[in-house]
């Protein structure tokens, strides 16, 4: 799997927003905060209001937060917001990819690869994130020293 930088950048912004919610919060401030190139950090900051995970007000008191609790926005989420969906293949979803042939099985290892994906993805929120408290499944995962390298 590749994350892209816009992708890297929303979770790290979306990270910073968790640890100052409530507050509004500059995007000067989260591009700081998250080492992310300003405009950059504007352009992710639209992208996730425009997907609904968070709400920004303009003005000296302004700035952007988080539209619900960090506890109910998933990694999955900010993933599609950016990136669409999880697993693509050629730009198509996996149950749209038919192959003919010996190749046939191919199919069955991207929807396995996406389903792998959702159960992490969609199991580790920013409050997780933020407070560095994965779920167990999670944390057993990166126990393996082969999960490394």
């Amino acid at each position: 799997m590749r994350l892209s930088a816009r992708v890297d950048y929303a979770l790290r912004a979306a990270v910073e927003l968790t640890v100052s919610s409530p507050a509004w919060t500059p995007a000067e401030k989260v591009a700081a905060a998250a080492d992310i190139p300003g405009k950059f950090c504007e352009s992710i900051l639209l992208q996730l209001r425009r997907g609904g995970l968070i709400e920004s007000r303009r003005g000296p008191d302004g700035g952007h937060r988080l539209a619900r609790p960090a506890r109910d926005i998933t990694l999955a989420d900010i993933i599609r917001v950016v990136d669409g969906p999880l697993v693509g293949v050629r730009g198509r979803r996996p149950e749209h990819v038919d192959y003919s042939g010996a190749a046939h099985a191919l199919q069955d290892v991207w929807i396995a690869l996406r389903a792998s994906e959702r159960k992490i993805l969609e199991s580790v929120t920013l409050a997780n994130v933020s407070s560095g408290k994965l779920p167990t499944a999670v944390r057993k995962l990166t126990e393996d020293p082969a999960a490394w390298s």
